[in-house]
């Protein structure tokens, strides 16, 4: 069984570059594919002809190394086999005395982590299924440790580029909507400081308790980073809990060029990573870093009868009491075998490669006729407009619109887009470990085709 699955698997890889990028038929609810509850047994054989060939294909074919769409997760092998080794292993990492060897191993890869942004030695963390959990967990911790039980008048800031989780993680956490004051954004479209102050200082003056500030590493839209610095000192000043959200963009942290542009990065109290983004590993692994590891325990620990004692200051790994799960998978050993086999140097380089050809992309976009780049690339990310004289409002969006979907009928790449300034705004970004400077020039000759054919 785990032969035959693997040779599906391993045949499946090594034909993605020859799949299309695409083929997410969205307006197909695949209703064939609803069943009743089986009550006698498949071959096993017929259930992966079945998976491999009526269901995986039809989506965005997200390991294939033309994905510049959305946040693209590469998904390394190596953790794959990791999951196989921990899943039929089957252990309960989630308190020490379940596995110490195990919780051990996990609490290596967030030490690591923390190394990796520059955290101090008492800082701790831990794994989540992806940013939107590690975003939830910040918000509760910081409003555990800025606010008291009666938190309603706490007031969130961030930016009018921030990721929908920020607001999501508000309102799960127990905030009125209208607790997140959102603030708007410079040319580059990294938050506004002066407006920051003046929105904090006037929630204030009103009685209302400014307690957290998210800046985010590495906007979904354009990969703009906020200026983490600035934002420290002025958290600092006001006794504000600083969260970075740098899902996307924190482990750029590695490469030299990345640990310029994520300055400030270490001096944030707590930050949310993602490792299925820039450790190209599998979708379902996030991280939460908080630079007091204790603030964790503090407002995550609950005590039971059938619970044994934690302590975090005693080198006991209780994950479970450091959020929100008790029940969990070995999530540390998707992250630990692919960095203890290939060391971090590969995944440097890649993320360097990745900054290298987003700023390739921009430079050959800015000789194409008709477009206009949104902001240039920070980071991987670089979004861009189609903008041909004598086109403009909502005929404009309609154009650039359908560049995006002649570009992805091509099938050789695959792009999304998003809404900057009020306008629909094409984007590419540059991530997998199997995306090189082929495919983006490949990428870059499909903007220009598809432009010349819609416009001749």
């Amino acid at each position: 069984m785990v032969s035959a699955a693997t040779d599906r698997v391993v045949a499946h890889i090594e034909s993605l570059p020859d799949q299309p990028a695409a083929n997410a038929t969205t307006d197909d609810t695949f209703e064939h594919l609803r069943e009743p509850l089986p009550e006698e047994p498949t071959p096993f054989s017929e259930l992966l002809d079945h998976v491999f060939e009526d269901a995986i294909p039809y989506s965005i074919n997200g390991p294939h190394p033309g994905n510049l769409s959305y946040i693209p997760g590469g998904g390394l092998f190596h953790a794959a086999v990791a999951d196989l080794v921990a899943d039929a292993t089957n252990r309960y990492v989630g308190a020490w005395t379940g596995a110490p060897a195990l919780a051990r191993i996990e609490g290596n890869v967030i030490e690591w982590f923390c190394e990796m942004v520059g955290y101090p030695d008492d800082a701790f963390g831990l794994l989540t299924s992806g940013g939107s959990i590690a975003n939830l967990v910040a918000t509760i911790t910081a409003r555990r440790e800025r606010l008291p039980d009666s938190f309603l008048d706490g007031m969130i800031y961030t930016s009018d580029q921030a990721h929908h989780s920020v607001t999501k993680a508000a309102l799960l956490a127990g905030f009125p909507r209208e607790n997140v004051r959102v603030i708007s954004t410079d040319e580059s479209y990294r938050i506004e400081l002066d407006a920051l102050e003046a929105a904090i200082e006037a929630d204030r003056d009103v009685g209302e308790r400014p307690f957290l500030v998210v800046a985010t590493a590495g906007t979904t839209n354009t990969g703009a980073v906020d200026d983490l610095q600035a934002l420290a000192a002025l958290a600092g000043r006001l006794d504000l809990w600083l969260h970075a959200d740098a899902a996307y963009g924190g482990f750029f942290v590695l490469t030299d060029e990345g640990r310029e542009q994520l300055g400030g990065l270490a001096q944030c109290d707590s930050i949310t990573l993602d490792p299925h983004k820039g450790l190209f590993l599998p979708y379902g692994t996030g991280a939460l870093l908080v630079r007091d590891g204790n603030a964790l325990e503090r407002a995550h620990s609950v005590s039971a009868d059938y619970m044994s004692e934690h302590d975090l200051a005693s080198g006991y790994v209780d994950f479970s009491q450091l959020g929100p799960e008790l029940s969990r998978d070995f999530r540390g050993f998707r992250v630990w075998l692919p960095l203890r086999m290939h060391g971090v140097e590969p995944f440097r380089a890649n993320l360097s490669e990745k900054l290298e050809l987003s700023r390739w992309a921009a430079n050959e976009l800015r000789a194409v006729d008709h477009v206009e780049l949104v902001a240039d690339p920070q980071l991987s990310t670089l979004a861009f407009r189609v903008e041909p004289p004598g086109v403009t409002g909502e005929s404009l969006d309609e154009l650039n619109r359908a560049v995006v979907e002649r570009i992805n009928q091509y099938n050789r790449v695959h792009l999304s887009a998003t809404t900057v300034d009020d306008r629909y705004t094409p984007r590419i970004c540059v991530l997998s470990f199997r995306t090189h400077r082929e495919h983006v020039e490949r990428c870059v000759e499909d903007i220009e085709r598809a432009i010349e054919d819609i416009l001749g």
